[in-house]
C-alpha cells in the first residue's frame, strides 16, 4: 500500500524579505488591477502572501501607504525646469499634471487632502515649486505656504472631478437647479445673475484662473 509522502516545509522556496519599497509595489499592482477603492492592507498582504499584521512594522496604516503610493505615482511626472520655460507657464504645467494623476484615482485624490506623500518624489515635487516661486520673486517664508496652499488646491481640484467622472459626485446640473430656486425677493442678487456665471468655464479653464488668483495673491502677501 502506497503513502503519501508528506511535504517538508524546508522544500518550499523562501519568500522574499518584507520591505517597504516590496509593500508599495505590491500597492501599485493591487491599484492597476482592482482600484484605489479596493487598496487595503488587507489586500496588499495577500498579493505578499502574508498577513496584514506584517504589514504594520513597515507601513503603519491605510493612509501611510497612500502616501508612499502618491510618491510613487510622483515619479511618473516631469519635475524638472531648466529655466528657459517661463515661471508661470511651468507652474501652470506642472500643477496641471499633478491633477490629472490624482483624477484617475478618486480615493487617492481625496487623501491627498489630508496626507503629505512620503518619499523622494513628493520632495522633487516640492523642490520645483520652491525654485518656480522663488523665481517669480517670492521670498523663503512665502514660498514655503505657497506650496502648501497650491498642493490643497490642486488636490482638492482633482478630488472634485475624479468623484464627477466616477459618478459618486454630484453632478453640475445638481448646482443649476439649486441656483435657478433663489428667490427675487430673498436673493435679489443670485436671481438676477442666474446659475450662468457659476457654470460656465470648462475645469481646465477655471483651474488655471483659480491658480493665477492664487498666485498673485501669495506674491502680493509676502509673509515675514
Amino acid at each position: 500500500m502506497n503513502r503519501t509522502e508528506p511535504i517538508s516545509r524546508r522544500e518550499r522556496p523562501a519568500k522574499p524579505a518584507l520591505s517597504r519599497a516590496a509593500i508599495v509595489d505590491a500597492a501599485s499592482i493591487v491599484l492597476k488591477r482592482d482600484g484605489a477603492d479596493k487598496l487595503t492592507m488587507r489586500r496588499v498582504a495577500a498579493e505578499l502572501d502574508t498577513g496584514p499584521a506584517s504589514l504594520y512594522v513597515y507601513v503603519k496604516n491605510t493612509a501611510a501607504l497612500h502616501a508612499l503610493l502618491i510618491d510613487r505615482l510622483l515619479g511618473n511626472l516631469d519635475l524638472g525646469w531648466d529655466e528657459t520655460e517661463p515661471w508661470r507657464t511651468r507652474l501652470h504645467r506642472v500643477l496641471s499634471d499633478y491633477e490629472s494623476l490624482l483624477v484617475q484615482y478618486p480615493d487617492l485624490a481625496r487623501t491627498a487632502l489630508f496626507v503629505w506623500p512620503d518619499g523622494p518624489h513628493y520632495l522633487d515635487l516640492i523642490e520645483l515649486l520652491l525654485r518656480l516661486l522663488q523665481g517669480a520673486g517670492a521670498n523663503m517664508h512665502t514660498a514655503a505656504w505657497a506650496v502648501d496652499l497650491l498642493l490643497q488646491h490642486a488636490s482638492s481640484t482633482a478630488a472634485e472631478w475624479a468623484a464627477r467622472a466616477s459618478g459618486t459626485g454630484q453632478d453640475i446640473r445638481d448646482l443649476t437647479t439649486t441656483l435657478e430656486s433663489a428667490d427675487l425677493n430673498r436673493h435679489p442678487v443670485l436671481a438676477s445673475m442666474g446659475p450662468g456665471p457659476f457654470t460656465r468655464g470648462d475645469p481646465e479653464e477655471r483651474s488655471r484662473w483659480a491658480e493665477d488668483a492664487l498666485i498673485d495673491g501669495i506674491l502680493s502677501h509676502q509673509s515675514q
